[in-house]
């Protein structure tokens, strides 16, 4: 094999590896931490607002220049970053491990935000390393394995997970197993990835004034927070009242006025690397409109996986490792087969005839859970799953497997990892190298604001009007993101630089 070869095989094989670890925590402050909380009797609108420790996701593109900016000694500016937040990592999920939410909620609720925190950090650094280190013709195939290794992370955590909890019956014991494989995640991440070109002197800004600039930032967050909280007592609401609805109308308001505040005390003090790389991505043509594009392509099937844990073990009763089977060991087979078809449809599509299709797919995929909201556990029969043993997972006794419920994930699964694939793609095609930490931080974060802030709707949704009519709706509100996408065809290609011509 040429060394050129050898070369991109070892870039592939990094990028495979940081999807990974991309995914693995992710699901610790969703499914699986869904999951330990319906096992401890927590109320399914309460589990929905603790979605909300994943804001970290939504703002990540705050602090995403500070990664830029600094560069870690010895270590390199991505590879330092990238270590440093894993080991964090390790420690916030061993320290999580040995909390019970109904003992000191407040804390558990700290802990999980943390937990997002670090792992959006790691997440800004890994979409901008794999952003460096490919080069354009690599990027399909890219993006189809680090989808590929975010899903196996999301599996380990999220699915084979609940079979570990089921069989040690320990939440705290799979969290502390977990906490061990990011250590060693670091480990590797120090020793064997590739080191990818660090130039930060077109940074040329005041470190000084950075800081100072992100300090600046923050406090406009919490005085803002502070603003509505006063403004809602004057107005003569209790935000501390049981109401789901008020208590969600104030969380939001919160959000929505934090941001633009924000932002607006950093630009007046000076954080230069924020405002240069805004600047720098906001002066592209369609900017906005693409901005809202990456919102909306993604929302139906956030509405649709948000609560699907609660809904697998508490509306349909389901076991904990039927799910675990079902939705993540059996669902390894089928996401690798969703990305690798996404990656080798993409060599052969145009972005646009990727994103358009692999999302019209996602759009009926919503469907499948709205079938088992109506038709319930067993509408189509099943089988018995013999006892396996995998070495990193296994079952003594035999398990039922629900035929409906496979259908339902083995079409979310593969529409899902075609989808993502095709998403991340659009991502990485409209970031500035020069910023490509913070300009991915930006996108990737708007890309989670469904993830995110759809969950305590949901939650108080379903309550509300019950299952069926919950699938149903996720179904439709898939439907802005693909007119939006039909409406920006000639900027999607021309953005991919396979423009139809059309």
């Amino acid at each position: 094999m040429k060394l050129a070869q050898l070369k991109r095989l070892q870039r592939i094989v990094a990028i495979l590896f940081l999807g990974f670890v991309s995914g693995l925590p992710l699901a610790l402050t969703g499914q699986a931490m869904q999951a330990w909380l319906v096992m401890d009797g927590v109320a399914i609108a309460t589990i929905g607002f603790l979605a909300l420790v994943g804001m970290p996701y939504t703002f990540k593109f705050l602090w995403a220049p500070l990664m830029d900016r600094f560069e870690p000694p010895l270590l390199g500016r991505r590879r330092g970053w990238l270590v440093i937040t894993q080991l964090l990592l390790a420690a916030v999920i061993y320290f999580l491990s040995t909390l019970v939410f109904a003992e000191t909620p407040k804390l558990f609720a700290a802990c999980a935000l943390l937990l997002a925190f670090l792992s959006a950090s790691q997440d800004i650094v890994i979409d901008a390393y794999r952003t460096d280190l490919l080069v354009e013709s690599e990027r399909g195939i890219g993006a189809s394995m680090s989808v590929l290794g975010y899903r196996i992370g999301m599996i380990l955590s999220g699915g084979v997970a609940l079979i570990w909890a089921d069989q040690w019956q320990s939440w705290s014991r799979v969290y502390a197993v977990m906490a061990m494989i990011m250590l060693v995640a670091g480990l590797f991440s120090l020793i064997f990835l590739p080191a990818v070109k660090s130039d930060v002197k077109h940074l040329a800004s005041d470190p000084k004034r950075e800081l100072l600039g992100f300090a600046a930032l923050v406090a406009g967050v919490f005085l803002s927070i502070y603003i509505v909280r006063q403004l809602f007592v004057f107005g003569g609401f209790d935000v501390e009242s049981p109401n789901k609805w008020l208590q969600l109308a104030y969380i939001l308001t919160s959000i929505a006025v934090a941001l633009p505040l924000g932002l607006l005390a950093a630009r007046t003090v000076g954080f230069a690397t924020l405002n240069q790389s805004l600047s720098s991505y906001f002066s592209q043509k369609s900017a906005w409109a693409f901005l809202i594009l990456i919102i909306l392509y993604k929302l139906g099937d956030a509405f649709a996986g948000s609560l699907l844990t609660p809904f697998l073990l508490k509306g349909m009763l389901f076991s904990q490792v039927e799910v675990g089977i079902i939705n993540k060991v059996m669902g390894i087979w089928l996401t690798i087969i969703g990305a690798f078809l996404g990656g080798l449809l993409m060599m052969r599509l145009s972005l646009f005839q990727a994103l358009m299709s692999f999302g019209v797919l996602q759009f009926l995929s919503n469907f499948g859970f709205y079938a088992l909201a109506v038709l319930g556990k067993g509408a189509w029969g099943g089988f018995i799953l013999q006892p396996f043993d995998l070495g990193f997972v296994s079952i003594a006794e035999p398990s039922q497997i629900d035929a409906l419920l496979l259908g339902a994930i083995a079409l979310e699964n593969i529409t899902g990892g075609m989808g993502t694939a095709a998403f991340v793609a659009l991502l990485m095609a409209l970031c500035s190298n020069q910023f490509s930490a913070t300009h991915y931080a930006l996108l990737s974060a708007l890309a989670s604001v469904g993830r995110i802030y759809v969950s305590p709707v949901s939650g108080v949704l379903a309550e509300s009007i019950g299952w069926q009519s919950f699938f149903l709706f996720s179904a439709l509100v898939a439907l802005p993101g693909l007119l939006m996408l039909a409406w920006m065809r000639l900027s999607v290609d021309k953005i991919s630089g396979r423009a139809t011509g059309v």
